[in-house]
């Protein structure tokens, strides 16, 4: 067998956003926000995916919103990268969709709690070294809940769960497992069929069972976002020697005072490997003239 990952667009929704999916959401809520509790006994999809939607290839999060027994709506997002202003959009997001419920002659009475999940790729909160992290309104100094809990943030940060297939325990390990290892998988785990969502999900997600264009489509989505995912490390890669070049410049403008427009062009010029070259030789120099006659020695 081989599984599809969910952390395509395709993929996810296909999975738990789907009119086929209300059991296998379910259980995956009640693990990921109710810690395997189960609090969640029905819920309506919003929106259910079907294969014949078109999907922004370009998206950096993929999400599905459901409405839960009680009215709470809880919106899901798979977040792949941290861009720019992620968080405040999650934020954003959240506050929105609480807003939003009222309709004309409404009161406030009428609104419902919203809780946002947010799923990622990356390390979230770095100096945590927890999987799934909640947050809420409450008192600053004493930690008093606010009395009404209507806007709930969770995350679960993939990177930081680190158990191997035969370690697993919870319905909660399991869920994130599936989350982040489900293309490594070869067969369905004699564990995994110990919850019949769960089993079900992996059975959706076998590649076997998809359709010629479902093929294409998710093909299509695994370019893009290996595309994606290369332009940010080369990104991250440049960010870095312009910052090393800057942090050079800076260290030679203090020694030297201001370079020449020639010195300036000479540095721009040089190879990662000068540039660490220069950085050693810096102390070296005793005047600005040993820096330019060093810079010419090294140039193409």
């Amino acid at each position: 067998m081989r599984f599809i990952s969910p952390k395509t667009d395709f993929a996810f929704k296909k999975i738990f956003g789907s009119d086929q999916s209300k059991d296998i959401l379910i259980s995956f809520l009640n693990a990921m926000i109710y810690y395997g509790n189960y609090v969640i006994q029905d819920l309506e999809i919003i929106d259910p995916y079907s294969a014949g939607d078109v999907v922004d290839l370009k998206d950096t999060y993929l999400d599905v919103k459901a409405v839960l027994e009680d009215g709470t709506t809880v919106i899901i997002e798979m977040q792949l990268w941290n861009v720019e202003a992620f968080k405040k959009r999650v934020v954003y997001n959240l506050c929105k969709t609480y807003g939003n419920q009222l309709q004309l002659g409404q009161g406030y009475f009428d609104l419902n709690p919203v809780i946002a999940l947010t799923i990622t790729d990356f390390k979230l909160f770095p100096s945590s070294d927890k999987v799934i992290s909640c947050f809420y309104f409450q008192e600053e100094e004493d930690h008093l809940p606010y009395q009404e809990n209507e806007l709930k943030l969770v995350f679960v940060e993939l990177p930081k769960f680190t158990k191997q297939l035969e370690d697993l325990e919870s319905v909660i390990d399991k869920w994130i497992y599936f989350i982040k290892e489900a293309p490594n998988l070869e067969i369905i785990p004699d564990n995994f069929r110990e919850i019949p969502q769960l089993e079900k999900a992996l059975t959706i997600a076998n590649q076997a069972g998809l359709s010629v264009s479902e093929v294409e489509k998710l093909r299509k989505q695994e370019m893009v976002l290996e595309d994606a995912r290369g332009a940010l490390s080369f990104a991250k890669r440049q960010g870095r020697e312009e910052g090393e070049r800057n942090l050079l410049l800076r260290q030679l403008e203090s020694r030297f005072g201001k370079l020449t427009i020639n010195g300036l062009a000479l540095i721009e010029a040089l190879t990662n490997e000068d540039l660490n070259r220069l950085s050693e030789a810096i102390w070296d120099f005793q005047t600005s003239e040993d820096l330019l006659n060093w810079l010419q020695e090294h140039s193409n």
